[in-house]
């Protein structure tokens, strides 16, 4: 699986120029970070970290990933409609994961009341890493789904530019060619767009929620300008404004500062963390307003690693896409060893086996946002801690993927070019629009790769470990 910038790796002195050239080009296209010392301010930027080259990515796993994600779009949707699958699933981790626990709770009191949203909203990116086969071969497995707040799909439309600028410099016209051009913000804001238009009301407002401190602004405004070129005006909250000044009318109409919203787009709510009292009133509102959530709270809880694991079970998908094999097949196709911890023989069993063999494991919490997973020596003292107790159920454990290395160059902000051993993880954009029963969007819209030293075994570019970057077609 390699490409040739081996030479030119080794020539320290071509890199720095190189990589000059390269963050130059970067900031012009706005491949752009607040600085962690100023992230509620754009009065000093930084670039966001990226390899000074494309890296290594198989077409023929590229094409898959792409092809199966009108598939996981349609499971996701699913997914959410389905209460009995969501309630079982998850009664063992509500009762061990107080987070879990109170989403479900909103969950539950929504469809009490009765779910007053039409339209239905998915912006979702499923994640990637090439295991390497006995024989050789890459094969693609799924990390995860990210349903709420799937970033960089505005960062990722502006560094193919980077990247072919760097190949251009080297006169290397015909590799710069082969770099794929990639809008995830236009496709995103296309289905942002769509879910307005069929909210009905052309006055109304698309509502941002997001985080007081956001070192990712940049990210967001792409699929902002995008809407706003469609005349579609975006306002940005936090969800403290909307506790204080949101409110719902008697046809459940959500309302801030006034201003009728058609659509809420999540930023923020994904982490324990982003949560006060007053912020869990302020997404209840929201969850019992007619407004399009992306994600509503039933497609947040499908993007859950449990949900992910119970997914994986010999004869699961039949039932939630019925009559569906191809679809299935080619779902299946993508997924990894997935085991859960829930308390029972099977339990114990799967804990066994990663105590016996740690290396080939991860162990996953019901987490987003990276950063969160154990491996080797921590996750042994995890299990072991774990093993006798129920909060065990609040984990799963996953088969390690182990893809082949490679080398490349990483750029970061303060820091001299890195020349490493990388290995990447490949992200498709899904989206998709349903209204009612009827699904009127279903399509993917572009993809992110990420790049990161093999040292560093989780987290991604916003938990700083892994930096941007694009996929060579091998």
């Amino acid at each position: 699986m390699a490409t040739g910038w081996g030479s030119l790796l080794q020539d320290e002195q071509q890199l720095e120029e190189l990589a000059r050239q390269a963050v130059d080009r970067a900031l012009a296209e706005g491949v752009l970070l607040r600085t962690s010392q100023e992230p509620s301010s754009s009065d000093v930027v930084s670039y966001a970290p990226f390899t000074l080259f494309p890296s290594p990515v198989p077409s023929s796993l590229l094409e898959q990933a792409y092809a199966v994600q009108m598939d996981f779009n349609l499971l996701v949707d699913a997914v959410s409609q389905n209460a009995t699958f969501l309630e079982q699933t998850l009664s063992s981790t509500v009762k061990r994961d107080d987070f879990t626990a109170r989403l479900f709770d909103i969950y539950k009191q929504v469809l009490k009341e009765g779910i007053a949203q039409t339209v239905f909203l998915g912006l979702n990116r499923s994640d990637y890493m090439f295991q390497r086969n006995t024989d050789g071969s890459p094969a693609l497995r799924q990390i995860e789904i990210n349903t709420i707040s799937a970033s960089f799909g505005g960062l990722a439309s502006r560094t193919p530019a980077v990247h072919r600028h760097v190949l251009s410099v080297l006169s290397k016209t015909k590799e710069a060619a082969k770099i794929l051009s990639n809008n995830p913000s236009k496709g995103l804001a296309l289905g942002i767009a769509k879910a307005w238009e069929l909210y009905g009301s052309a006055n109304a407002l698309v509502l941002l929620i997001a985080q007081e401190k956001e070192r990712n602004v940049f990210d967001q405004r792409a699929i902002e300008n995008e809407l706003l070129a469609w005349n579609i005006h975006v306002i940005r909250r936090r969800f403290e404004d909307v506790f204080e000044k949101g409110s719902l009318d008697q046809d459940r109409r959500l309302f801030m500062d006034g201003r009728e919203v058609a659509v809420v787009y999540f930023r923020n709510g994904y982490m324990p963390s982003q949560y006060s009292l007053q912020n869990w009133e302020a997404r209840l509102l929201l969850e019992r307003s007619c407004a399009v959530k992306c994600p509503d709270i039933a497609t947040q809880l499908a993007g859950t690693k449990k949900v992910q694991q119970e997914l994986s079970r010999m004869g699961m998908l039949e039932v939630l896409l019925p009559d569906q094999l191809e679809v299935v097949a080619r779902l299946r196709a993508t997924f990894a060893g997935l085991y859960s911890l829930d308390m029972g023989e099977e339990g114990d069993q799967a804990i066994t086996e990663a105590l016996a063999a740690p290396n080939q494991f991860v162990l996953k919490p019901q987490r987003e946002g990276g950063g969160n997973n154990l491996y080797g020596e921590e996750m042994v003292q995890a299990l072991e801690r774990l093993k006798d107790s129920e909060e065990r159920a609040s984990y799963i454990l996953m088969e390690k993927i182990e893809p082949e290395p490679f080398g490349n160059c990483l750029l970061r902000p303060g820091s001299p070019p890195q020349v490493v051993q990388c290995i990447s993880e490949l992200g498709i954009f899904g989206v998709y629009v349903r209204q009612g029963k009827t699904l009127v969007m279903n399509t993917h819209a572009g993809h992110l790769l990420r790049t990161k030293a093999i040292e560093h075994a989780d987290g991604g570019v916003a938990a700083g470990v892994a930096v941007l970057d694009n996929p060579y077609p091998v």
